[in-house]
C-alpha cells in the first residue's frame, strides 16, 4: 500500500527541511553533545514555533494542535533527517500522558510544551533518562504512577554524544495514578520509528554522494555492482518501513506501531551499517560527521523497545487478532 502526504502534509515537511537546513544542525549537534544547550535551546524554539510539539498536544489546552499523529510522523522524519538533537520523543511522550492529568495539572504543564518554552523528558522505571540536564519537565514513570520528579543525577555517557542520560530524583508532585500508558507508549514508539527513517535516509543521501565521487581504478565506486546492490538493499528496506510507519500513524493501534518501530530502526540500522562500510574509514571520525546520523540510528533502535520486544507485541497482537 501506499501512503502519499497530501499538499499541506508536503508543504510542511518542505518548511521543516527549509528551517533545520538554515539551522546549521551539525554545530547544534556539537555544542549539545559538550552540555552547551544555548544554540540547541534556540533551535528548539523555532521547531515548537514550526508546530511539531503542538501536534501532541490537545486543541483544548492553549497552543494544543493535535492529536495529529500522522503530521507528527511527517515532522520527525525530518528531525531524523537532520539529526535535531534532544529529547523529542520524550517530549511529546510527556504531552500525551499529561493529556490525562486532571484539569489543572494539564492546563499548567501542556502549554508550555507545545509553545517550546519547556523541554521534557521522561524515566521509565529504573532506566535513564534522555537529556534530564537540559530539560525543565522531568517525568519519572513506575508502576505507581507519574510524578514530577524534582532534580536529576550526574550525567552519563551514551553511545550517541548527542543523547545524554541521567538518573532522576526520585520522589515529586504525583501527577498520575498507575503506570506509563499504553497510548503514551506508542505515541513514543511512532515518533521514534519516523526520527530513526529520517535518519536513514540522510544516511543513505550522503552515502550515494560520497560514491559518486569516490574513485577507484580510474571510476567512481557507485560504479561497482556489489556497492549498488549494497545501496539497493538499504534503500529497499527504508521504503518498505515508510508506509509502516505511516499507517501506523492512521490507526495507532499497539502492534502496528510496534511494527513500524521495528521496521524502520532495522532499516535505519542497517544503512548505517552500509553507510560506515562504503564511506570507510572516514566513516568513523567526528569531523566528517557522518558519525552524527551513525550513532543516532544504533541508539534509536532500542529506545522505547528494543526489536525483540516490538516484535514479540506483534506476534501477541497477531495471535489474539487484535490488530
Amino acid at each position: 500500500m501506499r501512503f502519499l502526504l497530501d499538499a499541506e502534509q508536503r508543504a510542511f515537511a518542505a518548511s521543516l527541511d527549509a528551517l533545520l537546513t538554515a539551522a546549521d544542525t551539525r554545530a547544534v549537534v556539537r555544542d549539545w553533545s559538550r552540555g552547551d544547550h544555548t544554540s540547541g535551546r534556540a533551535l528548539w524554539s523555532r521547531v515548537a514555533q514550526a508546530g511539531v510539539f503542538a501536534l501532541a498536544v490537545p486543541e483544548a489546552h492553549d497552543g494544543g494542535l493535535g492529536p495529529r499523529p500522522v503530521e507528527l510522523a511527517v515532522a520527525f522524519v525530518e528531525l531524523g533527517r537532520h539529526a535535531v538533537p534532544g529529547p523529542l520523543v520524550e517530549t511529546v511522550t510527556a504531552a500525551m500522558l499529561l493529556s490525562g492529568a486532571d484539569p489543572g495539572t494539564a492546563e499548567r504543564l501542556l502549554p508550555p510544551l507545545a509553545s517550546g518554552g519547556t523541554i521534557a523528558t521522561v524515566g521509565a522505571g529504573t532506566s535513564y533518562a534522555l537529556d534530564g540536564d537540559a530539560a525543565g519537565l522531568r517525568l519519572a514513570c513506575s508502576p505507581d504512577g507519574i510524578r514530577l520528579s524534582p532534580g536529576h543525577g550526574p550525567v552519563r555517557p551514551s553511545l550517541d554524544p548527542a543523547r545524554r542520560l541521567t538518573p532522576l530524583a526520585p520522589g515529586g508532585e504525583l501527577l498520575l495514578a498507575g503506570p506509563l500508558t499504553e497510548q503514551a507508549l506508542a505515541w513514543a514508539r511512532l515518533a521514534t520509528a519516523a526520527q530513526a527513517l529520517g535518519v536513514g535516509l540522510a544516511l543513505l543521501d550522503r552515502t550515494v554522494a560520497h560514491v559518486k565521487q569516490r574513485r577507484q581504478f580510474g571510476v567512481p565506486v557507485g560504479s561497482f555492482q556489489a556497492v549498488r546492490h549494497r545501496l539497493a538493499d538499504a534503500k529497499t528496506g527504508l521504503e518498505f518501513a515508510r508506509p509502516l510507519v505511516f499507517g501506523a500513524a492512521l490507526t495507532m493501534r499497539p502492534a502496528e506501531v510496534a511494527a513500524a518501530k521495528a521496521a524502520a530502526c532495522e532499516a535505519a540500522y542497517s544503512t548505517a551499517r552500509t553507510a560506515l562500510q562504503l564511506h570507510g574509514a572516514i566513516g568513523y571520525t567526528a569531523e566528517y560527521g557522518l558519525s552524527l546520523w551513525l550513532t543516532k540510528a544504533r541508539a534509536l533502535r532500542t529506545a522505547w523497545g528494543d526489536p525483540h520486544t516490538c516484535r514479540a507485541l506483534v506476534v501477541s497482537a497477531a495471535g489474539d487478532r487484535r490488530w
